[in-house]
């Protein structure tokens, strides 16, 4: 099958298009024939060599698929040959065939297309599964979300859109980003270049109250702004140390506040835990996509050929949304 493929690990043109064998599924996998997939931050880390896959997974690039199954496991009872699915996979994803656990699938609804399933998985279960089954948002609360025009920023917006329409979303973006983060309907938007420190703005913006949930992935830098800016009984949830892993925090003020303090990772969790998450998000969540409530934000569809052009995009900071790499006509 053709797949993107590396001899070494390093910038973007060690990735070059080959061919390699199929993969088999296990018992409780099933083989999906990949139309579309979509590019992560993480899979340029793993490119550097500095995120490898979990033991047992592929270590081709790729963390989500979307296409149709082309093969099930002998234990696998609730897909078949041929079904619309789309699925978070381990590694792999950046190839023709890929295999998936059976309950790390969902349907593609019928409103979807595959280049839409496509960035579903990676970056929409990870900011379901941090914003409300770890942050715990409600209607009615307030929120900071870093990062304004990611996958994973994005994602979590329209998700609290939909499924928290009360909710109150303060984002930070870089100023070519913060007209198409306002257009989101978010309620406020601050330039990260010149208020690197944003304290002051969410004590204004909330009356001095602060917020009750900020998700993170910038680490170190963030740290004192984060906690001065979460509210009494706030959390904030970390899911990546782009700016580093070291930072000071003042104890005595989180144990008065009583904050928060969670990491959280979605790669490496067990294959039952992942189960789980999938199946609140498919209970929860798919049904908005079903239905156009949340509607995937696509840069630009890739082939499979422009890879290094797709992972050039995104270490540029040039897309807002979601990259997909195009492997196979439906």
């Amino acid at each position: 099958m053709k797949a993107v493929l590396m001899d070494e690990f390093g910038a973007v043109d060690v990735m070059k298009v080959g061919e390699i064998d199929k993969p088999q599924p296990k018992a409780n996998e099933v083989l999906i024939k990949v139309v579309a997939t979509s590019i992560n931050r993480p899979d340029l880390v793993q490119r550097m060599g500095n995120y490898p896959a979990p033991p047992g997974d592929s270590e081709i690039l790729g963390l989500e698929v979307a296409g149709t199954i082309a093969e099930v496991g002998s234990d696998v009872t609730d897909w078949k040959v041929g079904d619309r699915v789309m699925a978070l996979v381990g590694g792999g994803g950046y190839a023709e065939f890929a295999v998936a656990y059976d309950n790390h699938v969902m349907p593609i609804p019928e409103s979807m297309s595959f280049e839409e399933a496509a960035c579903v998985c990676e970056s929409y279960i990870t900011a379901f599964l941090n914003v409300f089954m770890i942050g715990g948002l409600e209607d009615g609360q307030t929120a900071i979300i870093h990062g304004g025009g990611g996958g994973v920023n994005t994602a979590a917006v329209q998700l609290a859109k939909a499924l928290t329409p009360n909710a109150k979303l303060v984002i930070t973006a870089h100023p070519d980003k913060m007209e198409r983060v306002k257009e989101l309907g978010v309620d406020l938007v601050i330039d990260f270049t010149t208020t690197p420190d944003f304290t002051d703005a969410i004590k204004e913006f909330t009356g001095k109250k602060g917020v009750d949930l900020i998700l993170d992935h910038v680490g170190a830098k963030y740290l004192k702004p984060n906690m001065n800016s979460l509210a009494y009984k706030g959390k904030l949830v970390i899911i990546g140390v782009i700016s580093g892993i070291k930072a000071e925090l003042n104890l005595a003020l989180m144990m008065v506040k009583r904050q928060q303090i969670i990491g959280s990772v979605l790669r490496s969790r067990p294959v039952v835990e992942k189960g789980e998450i999938i199946a609140e998000f498919t209970r929860r969540a798919l049904p908005k996509f079903a239905d156009r409530s949340i509607v995937p934000i696509i840069e630009k569809v890739f082939p499979i050929e422009e890879v290094v052009e797709s992972h050039r995009m995104m270490e540029e900071d040039k897309h807002f949304g979601k990259i997909v790499l195009k492997i196979a006509d439906a």
